[in-house]
């Protein structure tokens, strides 16, 4: 039996959002999140039977608040209004993103103040179980009612319109009710305006960012300690007693990251009495630089969690008496961190890149220039820094703030937008870059690592440089590079260092955490 999450009764954190989407988690509605929904399901019933007036429940929608809207049509005003707002454009989201938008709608509507029906929800988590995945296009969302145009397409299946994905193919939904013998729903008052309103497009890249910004981090701290012992770094910046007279709380935990990859190394043994006085920014700001970045992850995550255990529909509807037509929809509270992560994330790219042109410069002793000894004949790691500077420059493109814009909408009736679904597609997009660049500086950095033998670093080093000659053979001679790289980018999106470095610290019994180790991680 998996466990259980039961939606509207507990807190979704990122972590869990991610294990319900993989199947490791089975998310439920429980009785008293059921409760709750019905009690606000018979609220809107007695707002229509006593024809009192709220808005998208018996009135038009945007500028057309003013229309009323008969009794009798309050259901097809529903339906309609998931066909209207079915405008988006572009490739389609991948099937996770998708998935957690259904995820964190249903957590949403569970809280029960949204006038959903049971059985429309019980049809979005089949979907979930089923992995019976809508295709929701990439474009049109401005972030300010939500996220209305991919939200109306992720529900299409359920009225029997839009497509889903079966296996790599987009397949109309009426195909796949038919093939498990499931008839269109007929949404009905209030379900359609809540099944749009809402940031889980947002939120769903949110999602997706903190994930793959945290392992970026974390190989980023690996990567940067390899290349500091194959350019004879110093690990004296990273020592505890200076981090606590700035006692960021990133900084901290990068310092002691790195102090504590780099303790007992004969590489730095080798050279502590040498004539360098102190290393460039690089190498010795890398718990400022990372440390920044980690802080700029650390301050989404909280945020996207309060976010997910959020009410983000409009109007809510406490009771028959008392409904609010308010703007939680609005997405400029996580716009305005997924911005900053970009930047976050395309800093850490912009540094790995300065470590990756210093290590072929030739100037440090026992490192050839560009990294090989034949050069002339061969060029060496000359080219694969052309790629770095190509990625680094297209992220700092990527990094004007999305949420820095606002264009009116729905005649002037949303005259300020959010912006955030952009927000968070183009810094998903500078994190991809990202993992490319490191995944240069890693190729880099393991060939420097060769020219330090027979001298050994530390257990936790030694195994990520060996696990990586087991992929990447040592380069003595140009080759294509591209394959290299493309292994080293597997590498690091498929987390295998971070493993490494896993057991490693706990088949060594290597105390790897400080006071803020539960913090910077996903649960």
């Amino acid at each position: 039996m998996k466990n259980k999450f039961l939606y509207g009764e507990e807190q979704l954190t990122v972590g869990k959002s991610l294990k319900i989407c993989s199947g490791e988690l089975q998310g439920a509605i429980g009785n008293v999140a059921k409760a709750k929904i019905q009690k606000c399901k018979k609220a809107v019933d007695k707002i229509i039977e006593h024809q009192k007036i709220v808005y998208g429940i018996n009135t038009g929608f945007g500028p057309l608040c003013t229309t009323i809207i008969s009794k009798e049509d309050t259901i097809k005003l529903q339906n309609n209004i998931l066909q209207s707002h079915s405008v988006g454009l572009g490739d389609p989201v991948s099937k996770d993103i998708a998935k957690l938008m259904m995820i964190l709608k249903i957590q949403s509507l569970s809280f029960g103040y949204s006038g959903i029906r049971m059985e429309t929800l019980q049809r979005i988590q089949w979907h979930i179980e089923n992995n019976v995945i809508p295709v929701v296009p990439s474009q049109g969302s401005v972030g300010a009612s939500g996220d209305l145009a991919p939200l109306a397409h992720l529900f299409l299946p359920l009225i029997g319109l839009g497509h889903v994905w079966e296996k790599d193919k987009q397949v109309q939904s009426t195909k796949i009710l038919k093939k498990y013998a499931l008839e269109p729903l007929e949404l009905g008052p209030k379900e359609g305006l809540a099944l749009i309103n809402g940031t889980q497009f947002i939120s769903s890249f949110a999602i997706k960012i903190v994930e793959e910004l945290q392992n970026c981090l974390d190989h980023a701290d690996i990567i940067a300690a390899m290349n500091l012992e194959a350019m004879l770094g110093s690990a004296q910046p990273f020592l505890p007693e200076l981090h606590e007279l700035r006692p960021y709380a990133g900084n901290k935990y990068v310092a002691q990251r790195m102090h504590k990859m780099l303790e007992g190394s004969e590489i730095l043994k080798s050279h502590e009495h040498c004539e360098r006085v102190q290393d460039q920014y690089s190498l010795r700001c890398i718990p400022q630089v990372h440390g920044a970045s980690r802080n700029a992850w650390l301050h989404l995550k909280e945020l996207l969690e309060i976010e997910l255990n959020s009410v983000t529909d409009n109007p809510v509807i406490f009771d028959e008496d008392h409904t609010i037509s308010g703007g939680n929809f609005h997405g400029q509270p996580l716009a305005l961190p997924l911005d900053y992560a970009g930047i976050a994330a395309a800093e850490l790219g912009n540094i790995a890149d300065r470590r990756i042109y210093f290590s072929l410069e030739g100037k440090i002793e026992g490192l050839p220039i560009l990294l090989m000894e034949d050069t002339g004949l061969n060029s060496g790691f000359m080219i694969p820094q052309y790629t770095s500077a190509a990625l680094v420059s297209e992220n700092k493109t990527l990094c004007f703030p999305a949420s820095a814009d606002s264009i009116p909408t729905s005649l002037g009736q949303e005259d300020h937008v959010s912006m955030g679904s952009i927000s968070g597609r183009k810094t998903l997009k500078i994190i991809w870059n990202l993992e490319k660049i490191l995944a240069i500086e890693l190729t880099c950095a393991a060939q420097g690592f060769d020219f330090r033998r027979p001298l050994k670093s530390t257990k936790i080093l030694n195994a990520c440089h060996d696990y990586v000659r087991i992929k990447i053979p040592t380069v003595d001679k140009d080759r294509v590079y591209s394959e290299d790289i493309n292994i080293a980018l597997d590498i690091i999106k498929n987390k295998e260092l971070v493993k490494v470095v896993k057991e490693i610290t706990i088949n060594e019994n290597i105390e790897f955490k400080n006071e803020d180790h539960e913090v910077f991680g996903i649960y």
